[in-house]
């Protein structure tokens, strides 16, 4: 099996190229230094003349403060929502299969008792509706015989990628904090459910493999918590010494909206392990 992986040396998809290549696969990973993924013109010159059998997109804008205005909420609709239209027409022209990744960041946050694959979006800020931009046209593109995966999944953690655009992951800032500041925050609110990328990335393969049928898929390590929780758990698992203090959103003004309960519920799928098992291993490793 022949694969491209859209943002191969990011956080997913760097772990996504190492678990492919073991797995087997034929891996081809493309990553900003490779092509600009802005310029369609340009992706569809690149692409012209290749044969995959699966395009696997993990690029997404996901500055969500920065997508409430601009110049971050053009750049949020052209990478989260036409850049997925326009690879999905192209999976379907040419025969491949398309992998996906949303967000929890879709729903409203409204439902205490977390959101299924079928139930329906309500994004209360831009990043989440450009993230729902490219999920329709995704699910659009299906209706036509594309055959796809759309994945949703939330607060990414683990190896950091080694693209220059790859964002620190909440452990691992907190983790930098709590090496120079008297107290760490954690906002006590905002409950959904981390998610690490090795996990991610075997979970998706696994897809593949056993050609389960197309469609939504939620994919999360178990355990929902909130961000002061998660905390929590980092400072007994790292053994870390600094105090921590929960706060309220109020506490920490941002300019974009977050939902309050976004934990997604895997009803698909087998559950993964908890999230503090993943953490653990990934701390052992980091030593």
């Amino acid at each position: 099996m022949k694969v491209l992986i859209l943002g191969g040396l990011g956080n997913l998809g760097s772990q996504l190229v190492v678990t492919g290549q073991q797995l087997g696969y034929e891996i081809i990973g493309w990553d900003q230094e490779d092509i600009d993924l802005t310029d369609w013109p340009a992706v569809e010159a690149k692409l012209a003349g290749q044969r995959f059998d699966v395009v696997i997109n993990t690029v997404a804008y996901n500055a969500v403060d920065a997508c409430e205005s601009q110049p971050g909420q053009d750049l949020a609709y052209i990478l989260n929502g036409d850049l997925v239209r326009q690879l999905a027409g192209w999976c379907q022209t040419n025969g491949a299969i398309m992998v996906q990744y949303s967000s929890d960041y879709v729903f409203a946050g409204d439902q205490l008792a977390g959101y299924t694959e079928t139930d329906q979006p309500n994004p209360i800020n831009e990043y989440g509706r450009s993230k729902l931009a490219g999920e329709q046209a995704l699910i659009k593109q299906g209706e036509q015989g594309l055959q796809y995966y759309l994945i949703r999944t939330s607060k990414l953690f683990g190896p950091r990628g080694t693209s220059p655009a790859t964002k620190s992951s909440f452990f691992d800032i907190m983790l930098k904090l709590a090496a120079t500041e008297p107290e760490l925050k954690g906002v006590d609110a905002e409950e959904s459910c981390f998610t690490y990328t090795p996990d991610l990335a075997q979970a998706t393969w696994q897809l593949l493999a056993d050609k389960f049928p197309q469609g939504i898929y939620h994919i999360v390590n178990s355990q929902p918590a909130t961000w002061y929780q998660a905390l929590r758990t980092l400072q007994q698992l790292a053994g870390l010494t600094v105090p921590i203090r929960p706060i309220t959103s109020a506490d920490l003004p941002r300019p974009a909206a977050r939902p309050q309960h976004s934990v997604l519920l895997m009803t698909k799928l087998p559950p993964l392990r908890s999230y503090q098992q993943a953490l653990q291993e990934y701390l052992n490793k980091s030593k």
